[in-house]
């Protein structure tokens, strides 16, 4: 009976598990139903719909996309908002700026143009061990300020992963020839067998290379026993300082990847649903831009990325400063393979080709024109459209140089006639349609309007203002003790859930709790975006950090205690900015015009 009992049990206890994220929506429909049916009031009605749609998020009960849509279908039935407005809710400014965005980023990965600026780059630095590291990290810190995090850190990992094995096998070497020389050969000058090693090399690159634009799980898992097979059981780790410098080197890739994202309006997702969020809530203030965006955050990845590399340095191989001042002099075995297989790569991709060309050049334009178009310190291309104020915008320069794309001929297409006679029919230009749609995260567009959606029902309902009385007797504390809150608030639920959601969900509560205390917005929604990208702590807190984990050189603690680190220097850098480099670019000081003022507020 006791047997039968247990079995039972278990049984029903597996089911649940089976069924946990069914269970979980009808839980989370049920539980917060007293709102709209006992109180009845708008306000009340938003709130409901806000509890459900932050539960799904984070708990992923649904699909991030599936979940965004539920505003469409609640708001309506709800009495919050009419389907039509609900629906002008999940396309705006934004999604033309994206667009434009991965029209570039899909030539630049097509051409392979992101591979050549990264192994430039990392032959500037250097091949000694420590300005290795910090190229690898500067090198992929620029490519995500243009290209994804994601597709970043998937194309970056494979080079550094062929140049750690790389060390490893001529530290081998160096150890054969000594053993040689000892026991009377003569071998007296070290010669690496480059044609084998660079086979080797190659032969991993191919089988640890995710698929171009791929940032599924299922790509990152497949990965990971083809790697653990080549790197780790064949190749084994000979001293614990090569293990050591496989995390090291991983651990550069996933964090640089991602602060560089921090740099620009389009550098990441979250960058882009702030802008989108603020200029909507705040239209005249007209001071969030490409170039001004750039002036705030520049400085704090800089310093973010250079004490990253310091902390991760002393962590796994220890802080050498004679080492590292070894620039110019004799280089060791090792130094010269490493730099020998970074040339190979290099050189693989030949001279600079046309399309490289064009897309290099068209990618300066496109940052050019946004700078310039209101920087700020001076007048912009914007005023020679003053008869239409605030008509064209970042999204605008984005689509122009996006539709050059579809239109610049790549090459000519020829056929041959009967004659023999070989002719040209059309033209292929840079990207095709169908190229496009395989970069296009259209999950990141309707999970970006669903909460353009939901920050619209919590205006128009009311809920924002109500939030904001209930927060106003936070005016109370200190401007740098609440931003502090929020940030380490941000910062430790965007380790569980996805920086868009995350972001998505706090900025309309953090935007009312600004005005509420009569706060300038900027003091507290810049700190909380930036800090939404700090996400280093976990494998899946961060698509670049599962694509560095899949390689099998790293455990879960090594990222824990690593990106605590990071997660502190990242905070205090964020904090140190708003109090210094970033007040006097907005006047943070005072609470501008352009924000609204709450009645009953209390003032700080």
């Amino acid at each position: 009976m006791t047997r039968g009992a247990s079995l039972g049990m278990m049984n029903l206890l597996s089911y649940l598990f089976v069924y946990r994220r069914l269970l979980l929506v009808v839980f989370a429909l049920l539980i917060f139903l007293p709102l709209p049916i006992q109180l009845g009031t708008k306000e009340a009605e938003c709130a409901y719909t806000l509890f459900v749609v932050a539960v799904f998020w984070l708990t992923e009960a649904l699909p991030l996309s599936v979940t965004a849509m539920l505003p469409a279908l609640m708001f309506p039935v709800l009495g919050v908002m009419p389907s039509k407005t609900v629906a002008s809710s999940y396309f705006k400014d934004f999604h033309l700026l994206l667009i434009g965005v991965i029209c570039l980023a899909t030539s630049i990965e097509k051409w392979s143009l992101h591979k050549r600026i990264a192994l430039r780059m990392v032959m500037m630095v250097g091949v000694n061990p420590a300005w290795l590291t910090l190229g690898f990290m500067i090198s992929t810190a620029f490519l995500s300020m243009w290209l994804s995090n994601t597709s970043t850190a998937a194309m970056v990992m494979p080079i550094v992963e062929a140049v750690a094995q790389q060390i490893i096998s001529a530290e081998a070497e160096v150890e054969a020839t000594q053993m040689t020389y000892f026991n009377g050969a003569t071998n007296p000058g070290l010669e690496l067998d480059e044609n084998v090693n660079g086979h080797e090399i190659n032969e991993r690159r191919e089988k640890t290379k995710p698929a171009p634009g791929c940032s599924t799980d299922e790509g990152k898992i497949s990965d990971k026993t083809e790697v653990e097979k080549t790197s780790i059981t064949t190749t084994k780790y000979r001293t614990r300082k090569n293990h050591m410098m496989c995390k090291l080197m991983c651990l550069c890739i996933a964090y640089s990847s991602t602060i560089g994202g921090l740099t620009t309006i389009t550098g990441t997702s979250t960058n882009l649903i702030f802008a989108e969020h603020f200029n909507t809530r705040y239209p005249d203030c007209r001071c969030i831009n490409f170039g001004s965006w750039f002036m705030l955050s520049f400085p704090a990845a800089l310093i973010i990325l250079l004490l990253s590399w310091i902390w991760l340095q002393w962590l796994f191989l220890g802080l050498n400063v004679k080492e590292m001042l070894k620039c110019g002099k004799t280089r060791t075995a090792k130094e010269k393979a490493c730099a020998e297989v970074i040339y190979q790569e290099y050189k693989k991709l030949g001279p600079l080709r046309y399309q490289e060309i064009v897309t290099l050049v068209l990618f300066v334009l496109m940052a050019v024109l946004w700078f310039s178009r209101d920087p700020g310190f001076a007048p912009g291309w914007s005023v020679l459209f003053s008869e239409y104020p605030n008509f064209a915008t970042d999204s605008t320069v984005a689509l122009l140089i996006g539709l050059l794309f579809f239109i610049i001929p790549a090459k000519r297409l020829t056929k041959t006639k009967p004659t023999g006679e070989t002719v040209a029919f059309d033209y292929s230009p840079l990207i095709t349609w169908k190229e496009f749609q395989s970069f296009m995260p259209w999950d990141i567009a309707i999970l970006v309007g669903g909460g353009f959606a939901l920050a619209d029902g919590c205006q128009v309902s009311g809920l924002s203002q109500w939030i904001g009385n209930q927060l106003s007797p936070l005016g109370s504390l200190p401007v740098w003790l609440i931003i502090l809150i929020t940030s380490l608030i941000v910062t430790s639920l965007t380790e569980v859930a996805s920086n868009p959601a995350t972001i998505t969900l706090l900025l309309p509560i953090l935007s009312p709790l600004a005005e509420a205390i009569q706060v300038n917005p900027l003091y507290i929604l810049i700190p909380s975006t930036l800090c939404t990208s700090f996400a280093f702590l976990l494998p899946v807190a961060n698509p670049p950090n599962a694509i560095v984990y899949s390689y099998g050189h790293l455990k879960v603690i090594d990222m824990v205690k690593a990106g605590l680190g990071v997660n502190i220097v990242g905070v205090a850098v964020v904090m140190l900015g708003m109090f210094t480099w970033i007040v006097p670019l907005f006047d943070l000081h005072t609470y501008p015009a352009w924000a609204p003022v709450v009645n009953n507020a209390t003032l700080p």
